[in-house]
């Protein structure tokens, strides 16, 4: 006689005593679908953080919204197709100037013999400086001199010089991204943060896009505002660009 008891079974008779045996027991299909999802769910909410912290500091020290009021005069007297024009390409040149740095600027800083401490303190200080600018929107900032300004009025395309460069991708949006490829360590770093740079780029297009309705319906003084908000952030991701790089130097964390 054969018995089935829960995980496990035995064979029985007169003169044979009970000997239990184990019997191929199948996972629940519910059990087998969790053992199945939960790997993913890690890495998806892993590669989620990297897009969240990487789109975030990227997009604060891109800024758009501090290269709004030079696209506008720029864009003055311009067709309504032109200005998008403008604003597209603008976007897609600083969408390719990054990712060529995020792609091969560890293999430059290792031709110039430059550390990855030394280029986190170096763009560190890049982006404290643009912080503190755009804390005083009015006496600094990113906004271009007026000498670079009535040469790139003087322009039939300014969407390379100065929106994409350096307004969109200077130096400080460089360095971050730099250090986002110095950090990445399987080609799934990669693609989330070249997603973060397409991603700012969208967001960037989108605001050039509809700035002049933008300004006028907030205004000099919450452009300002805006403007200063971003400068703290950008401030914050200067100071622990620093505070990164001194501390791999040093080897303290």
């Amino acid at each position: 006689m054969k018995y089935e008891l829960s995980k496990l079974s035995f064979v029985g008779s007169k003169n044979i005593p009970f000997k239990f045996k184990k019997s191929s027991v199948s996972l629940h299909p519910m059990e087998e679908f969790f053992k199945d999802i939960i790997p993913f769910s890690t890495l998806f909410m892993s590669a989620l953080g990297l897009f969240v912290a990487s789109f975030s500091s990227l997009f604060s020290v891109v800024n758009p919204f501090a290269t709004m009021p030079i696209y506008i005069s720029l864009m003055e007297g311009q067709a309504d197709s032109e200005k998008v024009r403008t604003a597209r390409k603008a976007s897609m040149y600083m969408f390719f100037v990054l990712i060529t740095f995020l792609l091969i600027g560890t293999y430059i800083l290792s031709f110039f013999g430059i550390s990855l401490p030394g280029i986190q303190i170096a763009g560190g200080l890049v982006i404290v400086r643009s912080g503190f600018s755009m804390l005083s929107p009015d006496s600094g900032g990113r906004k271009l001199t007026k000498k670079d300004q009535e040469a790139a009025m003087e322009k039939e395309d300014v969407s390379f010089s100065p929106l994409a460069m350096p307004l969109l991708s200077g130096p400080g949006s460089i360095a971050v991204v730099i250090g986002f490829g110095s950090e990445a360590q399987e080609v799934t770093d990669y693609i989330v943060n070249g997603f973060a740079v397409f991603v700012t780029a969208v967001f960037a297009y989108l605001i050039l896009r509809i700035s002049p309705k933008l300004v006028k319906y907030i205004g000099s003084s919450g452009m300002t505002v805006i403007t200063r908000m971003m400068g703290f952030i950008v401030l914050a991701i200067g100071v622990q660009f620093v505070i990164n790089g001194i501390s791999k130097f040093y080897g303290l964390g």
